[in-house]
Order: C-alpha cells, then structure tokens, then sequence
C-alpha cells in the first residue's frame, strides 16, 4: 500500500500590514529528505487578485515527433494570450521555474509531479504581474502576446539525455526548441519586440538561452532577456562545503548538459561552473536584465544553510524567518549581498544591461502582482519593478539599480517561512 505524506509548505509574505500564504501539495515532495525537498522550489505565495486572467494549457503536438518530452515522456506545453492593439507584434516569453532533479531518485520523484509530467500540470493558470492582461497591474506588456511556457524537465532546459532503466526522458534543449518553433510558426516570427523572461530556474534558463532566442529573429526586432530570482551563486555554504555546486554537478551529469552549455564558457571552464550565471552574464551579447533579492530567500534555505550542511539547526530560524537571525548570521549574509555585487560588476559597466537589486528576504518578484507593480510595491529609488523593468526594455532610462543593504528597505516584501 502505498502512504501519502500531507506535507504542507507555506511561506507568509510580511509587508505593510499584508500577510499571504501559499500551501504547496506535498504530491511533489514525498519520499524526498530535507535538503532535496529544498530543490522543489515552493516559493509560489501571490498576492490575490480580484479577478485574475485564467489562461488555458496547449500541449505542443509536433514535439513528441522530436522527441521533446517530459521527464515521464508525456507532451510539454504552454499558456499563451494573444496580444492585441500596439502588442499584437510583441512576444513575452516567460519560462517557468521548479528547481531541478539531480540523479536518478529526484528525477523520478519528480516525474510523477507537474514539474515532470503534463499529466500532472494545471489545466489553467492565472496570469499576473509580467504576465497580466490589465494596464493597470502591466502597464508596459499587458497588450503582448504572452506565453508561460511550462517546465517539465528539470535541468532549465538544457538536457538531452535519457535513463531508459529508470524510464526518464531529459530532453530540456529539446523542449526549448521544439516549443519556440512552435511559437514562430503561431506569429511570432513576425515578432517586432520580443523578450524572453523566466523565475527561478526558469531565470537560470533565461540566461542560458538568451543568445538563442535573439538568432530566432532578424536584426531589426528589438530582443532583450530578463531573468529573475535566477542568480544563483557558487557559494560556501555555512559548513564551509559547496552544497549548490554538489547540486548542479549531479544536475548537469544526470541529464546530459553539457553539449548545450554556451562554448564560450566551456572551452575555458568546468561544466558545472557554466551552469552557473555568474559564469555566464558578462559574455551574453544580447540585453539581459538582472531582478534578484540580495538576500535570496531560495539561496539561503537550499545553498547557504540546507539542511545538511547545518545538522543541529543553529540556522534554522534564521532561514524561516529574517528577523530571527543573530548579528554574525546577518554578518554571513551579507558577505552573500557582497559576493553578489562583485559578480554583476564587470556586467553592469554595459550600457545595453539592467539592474534591479532590492536588499530583501524575497524569491521571484516579476510573476507576482504585489511585487512586480501594486500600490506598495517593493521600490528602489521609488521605482518600481514594472517600470524600471520597463524604462530598460525600452531604452527610457539606464536602470543600475542596486539597493542599500538590510536592514535599509522597507518597501520589501519578505518571505517568511512557517
């Protein structure tokens, strides 16, 4: 017989007064220790909104001819609304995030999940912040054809590979491919603008294949990238091991990365050092846009201080809840904020990049309404997300945003953890 864990995960945002919660199921997560449960990525709280856009899934048909399939074998997919009006010529591509599976165990956990399997995916999702159809709540993209396109794989869309034994499909790069061409051949190679965006793993994604997505389009259409929550670092974490780097050499061994990870990088480093952002931002030629908390609240659970690297749980508070950390806990993440600012340095001397860098305990802030664009939105020099998002996609401003360091920010919407 088999036993089903009811494990709920919630996190509570804190800002102003609100307080959300977000319970994640714990279908996705049985059978997983700590540390791997960390890589599920369950930061999903959102602010409610009255009535949210609802938007369909579409299974990508011509994909399983290509052998574009989902950990399971099962079709990927998408959500698309069409643009209207001045945005029926622009495309907002934005790849979902979900961590990632690491050796064959995680991978076929995760197959029987929505983050492995279309058969497990929503049939419709709303679509907020960046995503949103309504002026008011988007106002530079709310009029473009906007896709989510959904993340069955578990390497950011880069593996091709397979575990027949354990009948696992990792065909990332595959399903890349397989839905952009899907996507040209329903207009959007007739895309004037076009920017590619993701969260999380999707963020990490969005790096990755920036380069392409530009060789999709002529010279003449304006492409630029956005990726956000998706800077993860190669850092120490607080046992003085490298549990995030462990993580990815397993990602990028299991699934096969390695061929499609950019030659710039590997031809003078390590796979799994190219796996990494930090490796990659300086030497993209198309436009990238950096949204990252200082204090990624993913990083610090999951790289910083998992489960694993702290064993008599001395951060264990800390982690859950930022207003529990001690003065040498706080002392340690903000050696994390410094390692993050001499990453982007050589980055941002680009004109053609941006920068949003808000000093909070936060994880995605672009698909969420309350943070991407609300009345008390999280700010940096009173610009929002939206519009500083905005002013760099369309050459209104040079948008080098990075805030002051914690506890400075009050605009902040934190995660909590309970």
């Amino acid at each position: 017989m088999r036993v089903e864990l009811a494990l709920w995960v919630v996190a509570v945002v804190v800002t102003g007064g609100l307080t959300l919660s977000s319970p994640v199921s714990g279908h996705e997560l049985v059978g997983l220790n700590g540390t791997e449960m960390l890589h599920i990525d369950f930061y999903r709280a959102s602010s409610p909104a009255e009535d949210p856009l609802m938007v369909g899934l579409t299974l990508i048909e011509s994909a399983g001819a290509k052998g574009a399939v989902c950990l399971d074998g099962t079709l990927p997919g998408y959500h698309v609304h069409r643009g209207s009006g001045s945005g029926a010529n622009s495309w907002l591509i934005q790849l979902e995030g979900g961590g990632w599976c690491n050796n064959v165990r995680t991978c076929v956990y995760r197959k029987t999940s929505r983050r492995g399997s279309s058969k497990f995916m929503e049939k419709e999702i709303p679509f907020t912040g960046i995503l949103s159809g309504n002026a008011q709540e988007n106002p530079d993209f709310f009029n473009w054809n906007r896709v989510k396109l959904r993340y069955c794989d578990g390497a950011s869309f880069t593996g091709d590979s397979q575990d027949k034994a354990a009948e696992l499909e990792f065909r990332g790069q595959r399903i890349w491919f397989a839905a952009m061409e899907d996507l040209m051949s329903k207009g959007m190679r007739n895309a004037q603008q076009a920017l590619l965006s993701g969260c999380s793993a999707g963020g990490l994604a969005s790096v990755l294949h920036c380069d392409e997505f530009r060789g999709l389009f002529p010279a003449k259409t304006k492409v630029k990238c956005l990726s956000d929550g998706g800077l993860f670092l190669d850092a120490v974490d607080v046992s003085g091991g490298r549990t995030l780097r462990n993580f990815y050499d397993g990602v990028v061994n299991t699934q096969g990365v390695e061929e499609n990870l950019p030659r710039i990088c590997t031809n003078h480093l390590d796979p799994t050092s190219c796996f990494f952002p930090q490796n990659l931002i300086a030497s993209i030629k198309t436009p990238l846009f950096l949204l990252n908390a200082a204090y990624d609240s993913w990083q610090i659970q999951a790289s910083l201080a998992p489960p694993a690297a702290d064993p008599a749980g001395y951060w264990r508070e800390c982690t859950q809840n930022h207003a529990k950390c001690t003065s040498a806990q706080v002392q340690f993440l903000q050696a994390f904020r410094n390692q993050m600012l001499n990453v982007v340095r050589d980055f941002a001397r680009s004109s053609k990049n941006g920068l949003f860098i808000n000093s909070c305990f936060a994880h995605c802030q672009s698909e969420r309404q309350d943070t991407w664009f609300a009345d008390n939105s999280p700010v940096i020099g009173n610009k929002a997300i939206a519009i500083a998002v905005g002013d760099w996609y369309f050459d209104r401003a040079v948008v080098k945003a990075i805030d002051c360091a914690y506890p400075c920010d009050h605009t902040c919407h934190n995660l909590i953890f309970k």
